[in-house]
């Protein structure tokens, strides 16, 4: 391959990388070794990799094209597609680090959404690094470092899927796996100019961890269009026994409903109010995204409105249960002393203010909040938000800070994100141009409860109004 035709490769995405396999114009193994060589120039000036599985990934591509075991795979929508994985998703044979020195256990087994990507044709090529226990919307930790966002070194790919967003926007790899339990997929997709879809609570398996977060943790993935996040959900959907939620079946494939506008105009409600409790102020770069997305949905012959939710006190519910999250994360850790400052404080802080019988209450108010909150959908079929509040913060972020600097900072960069992660309505944050510094802007679209398809729809009718795909950072050309 040419180095033009490699840089091509790189970034044409799963969808059509497939099809090229499963026709044979493109071989599975030579595709694995061209994403292992980019990892190897690239990786070093992003450090968005924690290990890569070279021998594993060449191994699986090898037997794709020779028809071997693992010859099913090449007639799968992800036929031969290298993937990366979130180290918060179990993948057999490997530990699941979580960002964190503490010692941890080789997995037995892979998650049930990992099992699923494989039987679609994906192969697992590296496991991105994330911040201790995914608790902030940066990626740095005392066990791997600072990881680097492809569009300016100097700042931050987001967090917590911080890696898989800087392996899949510098083209290290066509697609990554994610997850978000306040924003974990859609913070880093709005920080690298990706497509960042949360589903709804229950779309994708949980199995084998169950319940992340008391219910506020789902995973998805990070691409570069819309129709790619598509096909990704595809592959990774549906319950499995043990799951404490599912959501109902969708009526047509996510990639279909990418692929065709919204068959309707909608009625889009369009908001930029902070949930009560929230410090944070909109910056005149992401105003502007916001403001010309506005316009655009009403130049496609959406009906536009600007209508709040009724978020009442939310924030409050949200973040009394991220603490009790983080406190029961932290008590699976094999070695805590090892657990970096702002991880013990906040792990204790939880314990404290949110007991077992907090805990309990908070779940249970959790399905008046939900409905107060979703009226607005009874006659809107989409609420517009901005993304983050602004472009990518400094690398580091608040990593070394105390638990309540850090949380104050990651309030202020993301507001209005948690909210759905506490209602578990679907949720998807879309490229919105760029700032005068070159980083990315950023829009959210929340929909009904499981109503990907909506979404995904209304997302591919934007991106074909304003393409984002050809974008891509100077790094990436190294």
């Amino acid at each position: 391959m040419s180095s033009i035709r490699d840089s091509d490769l790189a970034f044409a995405g799963p969808l059509k990388l497939a099809a090229m396999v499963r026709s044979r114009e493109l071989g599975a193994r030579e595709l694995v070794e061209l994403y292992l060589a980019r990892i190897e120039r690239i990786d070093p000036r992003l450090n968005a990799f924690r290990v890569t599985l070279a021998d594993e990934a060449l191994a699986t591509a090898s037997q794709i094209d020779a028809g071997g075991p693992e010859a099913a795979g090449r007639a799968g929508p992800l036929s031969g597609v290298p993937i990366a994985l979130k180290d918060d998703m179990p993948l057999g044979g490997q530990e699941m680090r979580r960002g964190s020195k503490s010692p941890a256990a080789v997995q037995p087994a892979d998650a049930e959404p990992l099992r699923r990507l494989r039987a679609a044709g994906a192969i697992p090529i590296g496991i991105t690094n994330v911040p201790e226990l995914m608790l902030f919307p940066w990626t740095a930790s005392d066990a791997a470092g600072v990881t680097r966002n492809p569009w300016d070194t100097t700042r931050t790919p987001g967090g917590s899927s911080g890696g898989s967003a800087a392996a899949v926007a510098a083209g290290l790899v066509p697609a990554a796996g994610g997850s978000d339990g306040g924003g974990s997929i859609r913070i880093p997709a709005a920080c690298c100019g990706l497509v960042g879809m949360k589903p709804t609570r229950g779309r994708v398996s949980a199995q084998p961890l169950g319940d992340g977060w008391l219910g506020l943790a789902t995973y998805g993935a990070l691409t570069r269009t819309v129709a790619d996040s598509a096909l990704m959900l595809d592959a990774m959907h549906g319950s499995a026994p043990g799951d404490r939620y599912a959501a109902a079946p969708p009526r047509r494939t996510f990639l279909q409903a990418a692929q065709a506008p919204p068959n309707r105009p909608l009625r889009i409600a369009i908001s930029t109010k902070l949930p009560a409790g929230t410090l944070a102020r909109l910056s005149t770069d992401q105003r502007r995204a916001f403001d010309q997305t506005a316009r655009l949905l009403g130049e496609l012959g959406h009906e536009v409105v600007a209508r709040h939710p009724d978020y009442g006190l939310v924030s409050l519910e949200f973040i009394q249960t991220y603490l009790r999250g983080a406190h029961e994360e932290f008590q699976t850790l094999t070695a805590p002393e090892d657990a970096e400052r702002s991880t013990r404080q906040l792990a204790a802080l939880g314990g404290r203010i949110v007991s077992p019988r907090r805990r309990d209450r908070l779940l249970a108010k959790r399905v008046r909040t939900i409905a107060r909150i979703t009226r607005l959908w009874e006659d809107h079929d989409v609420l517009l938000t901005p993304g983050l509040a602004s472009t990518a913060i400094a690398a580091e972020g608040g990593y070394g800070k105390s638990a309540p600097v850090a949380l104050d900072k990651a309030g202020r960069f993301m507001p209005w994100y948690p909210v759905f992660n506490l209602t578990g309505q679907p949720a998807i944050s879309l490229p919105a141009g760029f700032d005068a510094d070159g980083l990315p802007l950023s829009v959210q679209l929340a929909g009904r409860m499981g109503d990907e398809e909506t979404l995904f729809s209304l997302a591919g009718q934007i991106e074909a109004a304003r393409p984002w795909a050809a974008d891509r950072p100077a790094i990436a050309k190294l």
